[in-house]
C-alpha cells in the first residue's frame, strides 16, 4: 500500500512548498507528485498517471479538495470512482469529506428492527447516505466557486485599472525580454546562416527548442537591432 502527496500549482510563478510541508507533515512517507495545472485536462499528465497507477489500498493526500479538481462535477465523478476503487482520499483542509468519514456515514445505519417500524428507518439510512454524498458535492462546488469568483475580481480589477488610464500588458511593439529570450538569440547569432552560422532555420530552430513562430519573431528583432 502507497501514500501519495498530490501537489498542484496553476502557474510556475507560484510555490508549491507549502503544500508539499503540509502533506509531509501529516504523512512523511508520501510520494509526493507535483503539477502545474492550466485549466485543462490535457495539461494534467501527473495526476493522469497517478490515477492510473493507484490501486486499492493506497491513499492520495491533497492539503485540499481544490488541489484535486475545481470542477464540481468533475471531481465529485473522480472521487465515486476512487472511493469504489478502494482508494483512500485525504483533504487536509476538509476532513469532514475524507473517504474515511464518509465510508463511516454509508457503514453507520441504523438497525433495523424487523418491525413495521423499519420502512420509516430504511428512509432514515437512505437520507444519512445521501447526506454524506451531498456534503462531499458541496465542497467541491465551493471549490469551484472560489475560483469563478477569483476570476471574475481579476476581470473586474482589470477593467477598473483601464478605465483610470492604466497601461495593462505588454505595450504594442515592446519587446519582452527574458532570460530564455537572451539565451536563445545567442544561439540563433551563433549558428543560423542568417547571421553567418552554419545551421538552416529549421536545424536551428531544433537546437535551440523554439517554436515555428517564436524562433522567426527573435530573428526579426535580431535583424531590426
Amino acid at each position: 500500500m502507497c501514500v501519495y502527496g498530490y501537489c498542484r500549482i496553476s502557474t510556475r510563478q507560484q510555490s508549491i512548498d507549502r503544500q508539499i510541508r503540509n502533506i509531509k507533515a501529516a504523512y512523511d512517507n508520501a510520494v509526493i507528485i507535483t503539477e502545474v495545472y492550466t485549466g485543462t485536462k490535457q495539461d494534467r499528465p501527473e495526476w493522469n498517471k497517478l490515477y492510473k497507477k493507484v490501486k486499492s489500498g493506497d491513499t492520495i493526500v491533497f492539503d485540499s479538495v481544490s488541489r484535486m479538481s475545481r470542477d464540481a462535477e468533475e471531481g465529485f465523478c473522480l472521487y465515486e470512482k476512487l472511493y469504489n476503487g478502494g482508494i483512500e482520499l485525504v483533504f487536509l483542509k476538509e476532513p469532514h469529506i475524507n473517504t474515511s468519514t464518509y465510508k463511516k456515514a454509508l457503514q453507520n445505519n441504523i438497525t433495523l428492527t424487523g418491525t413495521n417500524v423499519d420502512y420509516i428507518l430504511e428512509g432514515v439510512n437512505k437520507y444519512l447516505m445521501e447526506l454524506a454524498k451531498e456534503q462531499i458535492r458541496l465542497a467541491f462546488e465551493q471549490s469551484e466557486k472560489e475560483v469563478q469568483d477569483l476570476h471574475q475580481r481579476t476581470r473586474e480589477g482589470i477593467e477598473t485599472a483601464r478605465l483610470n488610464g492604466k497601461q495593462i500588458g505588454q505595450k504594442q511593439g515592446t519587446k519582452l525580454i527574458t532570460k530564455k529570450s537572451v539565451e536563445a538569440k545567442k544561439q540563433i547569432q551563433k549558428y543560423s546562416k542568417d547571421f553567418g552560422g552554419p545551421l538552416s532555420d529549421t536545424e536551428c530552430m531544433a537546437l535551440t527548442g523554439l517554436a515555428r513562430n517564436t524562433f522567426y519573431k527573435y530573428k526579426r528583432e535580431l535583424k531590426a537591432d
